[in-house]
């Protein structure tokens, strides 16, 4: 039982009693059993954070069948070695090394010296975080559906945005709310900050802690975070100005809003097309441009240590900074006055060819065999269940029972990272004291 398949394991554990609890007829609204492979794609899109559907969450399931997918979504988003850990903790118990070298490769982060520390303060600020959303969003739902009604859909359209799910109790997501700036304001900020990474957030905490106590010693940023901050805020501005341009004419999308409303549409689709998944415009209306825009930021996704998939922003930005270099003839690649090393470069080339890989397969599979649907709908309902973001074109229940299945695959794929899933089946690489002489080969 190897770290990576400690992982695997514990996500096809939650997937499992998910999948369960959402055949019961306690959690549909008519009382009926659920099938098993609607039950198993809600639970694993609940669970994975990625907010694809087969049948309307607000109407198909009951109260309980609501709670359930609610928190799969909060378990998925912390991890599940993060809520595991975090248990142990609370109960007093040690945590093994095993599961602290697991929980360190869940959340992409170095160093084993406070993991205890850590976890306090993920769930912590998560709490904070998510009240602070219900709060903002009950001033929206409690006037339109009541005290009852409209704390529940604060609470859990608050979870969903924050862990960056995208599920939604209504059949439209958030598109009856495209005119209301209000919920912009207050969605886009829990989905930016699910996805940047809760490293990013505590060291963000610390160097305004230490400005507040007027700290003699400057607190200094580590290379991670200006690299998640600086990429996330190029990619939010390119998927603005991309998206206004390529949909401000389509009459689908943009076209009958007013000005201030076409900014603010454009804007939400920036945040929550890489991570998120909630839509406030029709996305099957939307142009190929806009279309093939979208893939392209999902595919790239969100930060290390977040609720957000895809190939995360720092491994784009190593790649894009590799590529650099070698145009401009440089040996090494150098970010903010940092050398990359090699192994991170490594790691990054693994990531972006094995998902493109996984991807690329997939997309094969599905138009093979489901013949009656369209490439590009295929090709984007691929990205978004790998990336676990959860936006489709409309034709998700349109796919038969092995189509479901594969996307199922991929969303479970997605979340565990394809290199831990990788590591899983794999095993442990076995160490080696060869090495081979080098040898020029023609490249490019």
């Amino acid at each position: 039982m190897t770290v990576a398949r400690t992982i695997c394991l514990g996500f096809l554990s939650v997937i499992t009693i998910g999948t369960i609890l959402l055949m019961f007829p306690l959690s549909l609204t008519d009382g009926s059993w659920n099938s098993l492979v609607t039950a198993l794609f809600t639970a694993t899109s609940a669970t994975c954070v990625t907010g694809l559907i087969v049948v309307d969450t607000g109407s198909y399931y009951s109260f309980w069948g609501q709670l359930i997918i609610l928190t799969l979504i909060q378990v998925g988003g912390l991890g599940y070695m993060t809520a595991n850990t975090f248990l142990l903790i609370l109960l007093g118990r040690r945590s093994k090394v095993r599961y602290r070298i697991a929980l360190q490769d869940s959340l992409d982060s170095a160093g084993l010296s406070s993991v205890s520390q850590l976890l306090k303060s993920i769930v912590g600020l998560t709490i904070i975080l998510e009240l602070t959303g219900i709060f903002g969003l009950m001033t929206i739902f409690v006037p339109e559906s009541g005290w009852r009604t409209g704390i529940w859909q604060s609470i859990f359209h608050s979870i969903s945005a924050f862990n960056n799910a995208g599920f939604s109790l209504f059949e439209d997501s958030l598109m009856g709310y495209a005119n209301v700036a209000r919920m912009t304001w207050i969605i886009s900020p829990l989905i930016i900050l699910g996805g940047i990474g809760y490293q990013v957030m505590m060291e963000a905490f610390f160097a305004l802690q230490s400005k507040l106590k007027k700290s003699s010693k400057r607190f200094r940023f580590s290379l991670h975070v200006k690299i998640v901050t600086s990429t996330t805020l190029m990619l939010l501005i390119v998927g603005f100005f991309g998206f206004f341009v390529s949909e401000l004419y389509n009459p689908n999308t943009l076209l009958g809003l007013s000005w201030p409303n076409k900014l603010l549409a454009a804007w939400f689709q920036s945040v929550t097309i890489r991570t998120a998944g909630f839509n406030s415009i029709d996305v099957g209306g939307m142009t190929t441009a806009g279309l093939f825009l979208t893939i392209a930021l999902m595919f790239i996704g969100a930060s290390p240590g977040s609720t957000g998939g895809g190939i995360k922003t720092t491994t784009f930005r190593v790649l894009i900074t590799c590529t650099k270099s070698v145009l401009q003839g440089r040996e090494n690649a150098v970010i903010y006055e940092r050398r990359i090393p090699i192994e991170l470069i490594m790691k990054a080339v693994a990531v972006a060819v094995g998902s493109i890989s996984v991807v690329t397969l997939s997309t094969i599979i599905l138009a093979i065999s489901e013949p009656n649907l369209e490439f590009i709908g295929i090709f984007f309902e691929t990205i978004s269940a790998f990336a676990t973001v959860g936006l489709s074109t409309g034709i998700t229940s349109q796919f038969s029972i092995f189509g479901a299945l594969v996307i199922t695959l991929l969303m479970y794929a997605g979340r565990v990272g394809i290199l831990i899933l990788m590591a899983a089946l794999l095993g442990d690489p076995k160490p080696s004291a060869l090495e081979y002489p080098d040898e020029d080969l023609l490249v490019g």
